[in-house]
């Protein structure tokens, strides 16, 4: 079962419950906003009644945040991203500081009405030239810093920019496309251990693999729910939040994202994310069409 967003021809999106081919909208609530305002305890309840069933095919997945829910990310969360990281940066210590200190690495990434989802084009800065997915177990928050469940996160991220100085991060952060997210939210009691998933990456250029990579969540350096209240301590979410914890796959020093390069991430028992990448702003005017007309 997943928690999805979903629209049908000529309707307001709205909350639903997936499963298999078919959704269902959850009774008594419009959208995600509202069911993560909800306990844990709360949320199962209601997402066990709901309407009538439609197809999958007939219905436009969205991504799985609205209202004022904004997508934040933990950076240096994995020996391999430390590594990586001082392997491109000017300033190397702060890197290997940061990934033992006590208090993570955390940045705010997109606000809901920027995000892409499955099967809609990621973005690449046309100002970078060395550009690389970060595939990432997001945790699901709701208002109250509980996670409520899991979904996929591409943070997408310009080695370039962040590697001429640490500074530029919200720069190599923050763009066009730079943020997607599964269409599903996998609830938090349908994972007996989020530490021991399965994360792959595979990059497709002209039909071929041209990377592939694979990591465990087991080798995350930090708690989840520790990384949840360090970011709540300081901040109100009303609407929720979602949290991916950082990449254990990066690729080495020579390779950089194209466009037109596929992009699928798969991390067991909560789905996979399969995107194709796109250069610049234009192709992203849509998010902001679409929000200005409340679709989205």
């Amino acid at each position: 079962m997943h928690l999805v967003r979903y629209q049908l021809p000529g309707q307001r999106p709205r909350a639903g419950v997936r499963t298999d081919d078919t959704v269902a909208p959850v009774q008594g609530f419009a959208g995600i906003a509202e069911l993560l305002r909800l306990t844990v305890e709360e949320l199962r309840e209601a997402v066990g009644k709901t309407g009538d069933e439609v197809r999958v095919q007939d219905v436009r997945l969205l991504p799985p945040l609205d209202g004022y829910g904004e997508v934040w990310c933990a950076g240096v969360t994995y020996e391999r991203s430390r590594g990586a990281r001082m392997e491109e940066s000017t300033e190397q210590s702060v890197y290997d500081r940061v990934y033992s200190a006590p208090r993570p690495e955390l940045f705010p990434k997109s606000p809901a009405w920027r995000l892409v989802t499955d099967g809609e084009p990621i973005g690449i800065r046309d100002d970078s030239g060395h550009d690389v997915p970060e595939p990432e177990l997001a945790v699901v928050a709701n208002s109250r810093g509980q996670i409520v469940g899991y979904t996929i996160c591409n943070d997408l991220s310009s080695r370039s920019i962040e590697g001429e100085n640490p500074l530029y991060i919200p720069q190599a952060k923050v763009f066009a496309g730079g943020c997607a997210l599964a269409t599903g939210i996998r609830p938090v009691w349908e994972v007996a251990d989020p530490k021991a998933l399965t994360i792959d990456l595979a990059i497709r250029r002209d039909g071929a693999d041209v990377f592939t990579g694979t990591t465990s969540t087991g080798s995350l350096v930090r708690e989840l729910q520790d990384l949840v209240d360090v970011l709540f301590a300081p901040n109100e979410f009303p609407h929720g939040v979602i949290l991916a914890t950082g990449t254990g796959i990066v690729p080495e020093l020579d390779f950089a994202l194209r466009a037109g390069d596929e992009v699928e991430i798969a991390i067991s028992e909560i789905g996979t994310l399969t995107n194709t990448v796109a250069v610049g702003r234009e192709p992203f005017a849509f998010l902001a069409t679409e929000s200005l007309e409340e679709t989205r």
